[in-house]
């Protein structure tokens, strides 16, 4: 017996399903069952699987050479979604189903020893790579799939037996699930207003912020109520912020409802747990905060050499992981929010708790976190501990309505200045200043600060850029003098020292 069938499929690489062709070849010769083009174990462990599989549905394996190629081979390939097209392609190829069942699909699913269809991770991705090639999914039935219905046609497969039946069904659509109603507020916080407008800066304009302070004094609570105050993400977002997600299997129905991400590694984070890494690559920390915020608690913890790490994907929005089998590029666009104690013992000044540490191990502990690094945050701000009063009567603060409600319109007011005056994108210096639009004494007062504080040619960036988030915060086309004073005091912190 001979014959050939070709089944389409992937394989994830980094954050991507790749296109794989899966050609199954049944020829004469000494009996066997061979896999070629760069498998790894997961993939030749298939052979059993399919060949349990076969038995177990009422097939038969061709008692001839069978040969299953992966193209292209100098791709390599992972994981155990690759049962149910091999299985399928040698199903045709042997023409114990129609092979016209299988031409123009896009299969994947792992198979039980029984027949048994199951999902794998990633499905988002491959439904995405499925989209752009135009071609139907076949998979076992993954909920998640439902929600591209409408872009895709899904065919689920439960057992291997129903490719015998001469069509798929079709799985319904599913409208995307509204934005969940109980989240954290920031009318929770008592007091903290200055922490709160500070907050509410970095969610208009997507600015970095640090907040140093003695233990119990809020950070965590402020940072964690931080995605209350953002814009939902767009269509767009929410499909490639899902499709991250899925590959390391989290849920994501909340991000298809338009949240965004929070992800909040611990400090005993290795440097692949937040840049990703592993054979096969898989996203790490930054990747999974991508269109979202990363929080980074007790920020002197960290590792150094893992902390700086992270300075390129700040500027580039993007990790670039170069290994043996070729470079993968995972994009990390993310809001960084870092909260750090000031000292070991959390109180250096705290103006009630007197502080237990030297002057030597107060400046080791802030070293840690590397000068490099806190350049690149745009906002450094102190958060003191709040007074029982304030913590009590914590419904009387503002609430993340009122924040968002201000963050929507600066956002809104940003977009209509940047259509109203053809506005470049802001990449230099001179972008930013023709953004900005200052004032005479707005630019005297910033001349005169950064040569007090000697402020670096990216710190002068960053003060610009907040300066004119307030100014949009204030619908204000022009970047005033209270706009730059509000950016530098958010800029350098209490101690008069530039972060």
């Amino acid at each position: 017996m001979t014959g050939k069938c070709t089944v389409q499929s992937a394989t994830i690489v980094g954050v991507r399903a790749l296109p794989v062709s899966v050609e199954v070849a049944i020829t004469n010769g000494m009996p066997g069952f061979s896999i070629v083009g760069m498998p790894d174990a997961s993939i030749q462990e298939a052979r059993e699987r399919v060949r349990s599989a076969l038995r177990f549905c009422g097939f038969q394996m061709p008692p001839d050479k069978v040969v299953v190629n992966l193209a292209p081979g100098s791709l390599r390939k992972s994981g155990s979604g690759f049962d149910l097209p091999i299985a399928a392609a040698l199903l045709a190829a042997s023409r114990q189903i129609d092979p016209k069942l299988v031409e123009g699909s896009f299969m994947v699913g792992e198979l039980s020893l029984e027949g048994e269809v199951k999902p794998v991770h990633g499905m988002l991705a491959h439904c995405r790579c499925a989209i752009e090639r135009r071609l139907d999914l076949v998979c076992a039935p993954v909920a998640e799939c439902a929600y591209v219905a409408d872009e895709l046609d899904v065919h689920p497969l439960d057992r291997l037996t129903a490719l015998r039946a001469p069509s798929f069904g079709r799985m319904a659509s599913r409208p995307v699930p509204p934005l969940p109603s109980a989240r954290l507020d920031y009318g929770d916080v008592g007091g903290h207003e200055v922490a709160k407008r500070a907050m509410q800066i970095a969610a208009a304009g997507n600015h970095g912020i640090l907040m140093m302070g003695p233990p119990g004094s809020g950070k965590t609570m402020l940072a964690s109520r931080l995605p209350s105050i953002l814009p939902p993400l767009d269509d767009a977002q929410r499909l490639e912020t899902a499709c991250i997600h899925s590959i390391v299997d989290d849920d994501v129905e909340g991000l298809l409802a338009g949240m965004r991400p929070f992800r909040a590694p611990h400090h005993s984070a290795t440097m692949a747990g937040l840049l990703g890494g592993g054979n096969p690559v898989r996203p790490g920390e930054l990747t999974l905060a991508h269109n979202g915020v990363l929080f980074l608690d007790e920020l002197a913890e960290f590792s150094p050499h893992v902390l700086q790490g992270i300075r390129q994907p700040l500027e580039s929005g993007k990790i670039a992981l170069t290994r043996a089998a070729g470079n993968v590029v995972m994009p990390a666009r993310f809001m960084l929010v870092a909260a750090s104690n000031p000292c070991p013992c959390g109180y250096h000044g705290d103006p009630k708790i007197p502080c237990t540490c030297s002057a030597s191990q107060v400046n080791a502990y802030q070293n840690r976190i590397g000068g490099p690094l806190i350049d690149r945050i745009d906002m450094c701000i102190d958060v003191g501990r709040s007074d029982v009063d304030d913590v009590l009567d914590c419904r009387g603060g503002t609430d993340s309505a009122t924040l968002a409600r201000g963050v929507e319109a600066a956002r809104a007011f940003a977009f209509e200045r940047y259509r109203r005056y053809d506005h470049r994108p802001v990449r230099t210096v001179p972008d930013m200043i023709e953004a900005c639009r200052m004032n005479a004494e707005a630019e005297a007062l910033l001349r005169a600060m950064g040569k007090t504080f000697n402020l670096s040619g990216r710190g002068i960036m960053k003060v610009l850029g907040v300066a004119r988030t307030v100014a949009d915060l204030g619908q204000r086309d022009r970047v005033g003098e209270e706009d730059v004073a509000e950016a530098l005091n958010l800029r350098l912190r209490q101690t008069g020292s530039e972060a």
